[in-house]
């Protein structure tokens, strides 16, 4: 049989133990791996490693000891060429054992010599230690005016007492800083020896694949595994041209992803994508348990002195997790950026990067372009005057391509300037985005109140309170060309039959109710020409019982 012919080997098979072939058969084979393509999730990562050998005839161990800790052990998988027949046994994934430094006598000696210094030292700063104090005591016990026989002594006399005990302190002093520096280079030193001395824990993972070779050949194999330490944020740039009388207004969307990883292993120079999969989710939805109801068990008696009942608690509801902040948006520059190509299947979006990416651990988030589309917005000033009299400049547009707008934050600029930062709502295809470019200052907008009026209600004995208000919204447009406007209020809302609202005839009808689905909330949608002045009326009014009170708060 000729082996000339290339022979495609691949294997799904995981596992931790070894081959059930007879120990020290197989031969360790050495090898190096570098990582060639990465797929980086919302929530891990998945990468591919190739691996060269020159295989002789026979069982080999093929040994990498350059793998991250963090990988997935069960996600391995291995596949490959070879110019003759290639069998791939069972994968191996362990953290290598922590050897001892092979100069480990070396290092034993060389401190113990430093320690014994040390103690040479200390016996030094005891001996200067002690000479201070015989001479702090000589002053003390020995007063240097009077003499023997309790004469006097001649000041030169003093002086020379006084010099000879300074000296001896200043003396011992010297000696103990000195041997004290020394005792601190010592101490460092035998950190950094002991260091060394002492087993490092493993920084990588040794992954064993067992090959058999029926003849000399080379091979080319490809490893894949998932990671969790990486991830991939959406980010967009969304840069609205808004158009003159001559020209319409433009939006180009900019997607971006922003990756980071703490893998351990460096990606250098590695064919890069980001996939819309989210692989910490699990692959079906969770179980859903039985709903009981009945009668709360009877309260058990407490340990109080009185005698007296616990009542029943209910269970409190775990609060959700607070969801991730995401990274802030960079600031893109003028240059021309490459893009992704999308490849788009019924369940999920991968976006290949072009070219070569190169990404460090722990190097912090790096942003990359992935598409850009050009889109011819609707344009409408939109306003909430009950909360805030500002216009708003909105662009709407369907979204038309296959892949989805995930959520994410978005840079926003208006005819070239930047305005802020907003976020990108989750959008599939054929669905309406809206994204907001900041004030419009040449719209102006005023709500004021009419009419306030709280009273009873009644034929000849009050039966009722009624609230009842009426406001007018003006709208200006100062542009010199039409512009849609949208301007929202609010209806209030009862949940109680005994609460009555009612929309009063003298509003202006609005053109949208229960506005998003929101209960009580109205728009009113018009083009306002060049220069023109609008008035909205809106008045409504509350009834309720006499002897009752009501409030109105936001709903949640």
């Amino acid at each position: 049989m000729q082996f000339l012919a290339k022979y495609l080997v691949t294997t799904s098979l995981v596992v931790v133990a070894a081959l059930a072939a007879a120990p020290g058969r197989a031969a360790d084979v050495p090898a190096i791996s570098a990582v060639d393509a990465v797929t980086v999730y919302p929530d891990g990562a998945s990468i591919t490693r190739v691996i060269t050998l020159d295989l002789p005839a026979g069982d080999h161990s093929a040994v990498l000891k350059d793998f991250p800790l963090t990988l997935d052990p069960s996600s391995l998988r291995v596949e490959g060429e070879a110019g003759a027949k290639l069998t791939i046994g069972a994968i191996d994934a362990r953290p290598p054992r922590a050897a001892p430094p092979v100069n480990l006598p070396e290092l034993d000696k060389r401190i113990e010599a430093l320690k014994d210094q040390r103690a040479d030292l200390q016996g030094a700063i005891n001996s200067a230690a002690a000479r201070r104090k015989f001479a702090e005591r000589f002053a003390d016990a020995s007063p240097a005016g009077i003499g023997d026989k309790g004469e006097a002594r001649p000041i030169a006399e003093w002086r020379a007492a006084f010099a000879a005990v300074a000296e001896e302190v200043a003396t011992a002093d010297s000696a103990i800083r000195d041997a004290e520096r020394k005792q601190r280079e010592l101490d460092r030193e035998i950190a950094r020896l002991e260091a060394d001395r002492a087993q490092k824990p493993p920084s990588k993972l040794e992954v064993r694949i067992e090959l058999a070779a029926a003849a000399a050949t080379k091979a080319t194999l490809r490893v894949t595994y998932a990671v969790r330490n990486a991830r991939w944020t959406p980010l967009y740039d969304a840069r609205l041209d808004t158009g003159a009388k001559d020209r319409k207004p433009a939006l180009e969307l900019v997607r971006r992803a922003e990756i980071t990883q703490n893998t351990g292993e460096d990606w250098s120079n590695v064919a890069l994508a980001v996939s819309t999969v989210r692989t910490a989710r699990g692959g079906k939805a969770p179980d859903l348990n039985s709903l009981i109801v009945q009668y709360p068990p009877p309260p058990r008696a407490s340990a109080s002195i009185s005698g007296g009942m616990d009542a029943a608690k209910p269970l409190a509801r775990a609060a959700p997790a607070a969801a991730p902040r995401t990274v802030e948006a960079l600031i893109p520059s003028t240059a021309l950026e490459q893009q992704a190509t999308a490849e788009v299947d019924g369940f999920q979006v991968t976006f290949k990067i072009p070219g070569r990416v190169s990404l460090g651990a722990s190097e912090g988030a790096k942003s990359l372009r992935v598409s850009s589309a050009i889109i011819a917005p609707d344009l409408a000033v939109r306003a909430v005057p009950v909360l805030d009299p500002t216009a708003f400049l909105e662009a709407s547009f369907k979204q038309t391509e296959d892949a989805p707008l995930l959520p994410g934050r978005v840079s926003i600029y208006r005819d070239g300037v930047f305005v802020g930062r907003g976020q990108m709502a989750a959008a599939g295809k054929d669905e309406t985005v809206r994204l907001g470019f900041g004030a419009d200052d040449k719209i102006k907008i005023e709500r004021t109140v009419v009419k306030r009026n709280e009273g009873s209600a009644g034929l000849i004995v009050t039966t009722s309170k009624t609230d009842e208000r009426s406001f007018k919204t003006t709208i200006r447009n100062g542009h010199d060309f039409p512009i849609k406007v949208a301007i929202e209020d609010q209806l209030p809302v009862s949940e109680n039959e005994d609460i009555q609202v009612e929309m009063l005839s003298s509003s202006t009808p609005p053109t949208t109710t229960n506005l998003r689905d929101k209960r009580g909330v109205l728009e009113w949608a018009f083009e306002a020409k060049p220069g023109e002045v609008r008035d909205i009326g809106f008045a409504w009014r509350v009834r309720w019982p006499k002897d009752k009170g009501v409030v109105m708060i936001p709903a949640g």
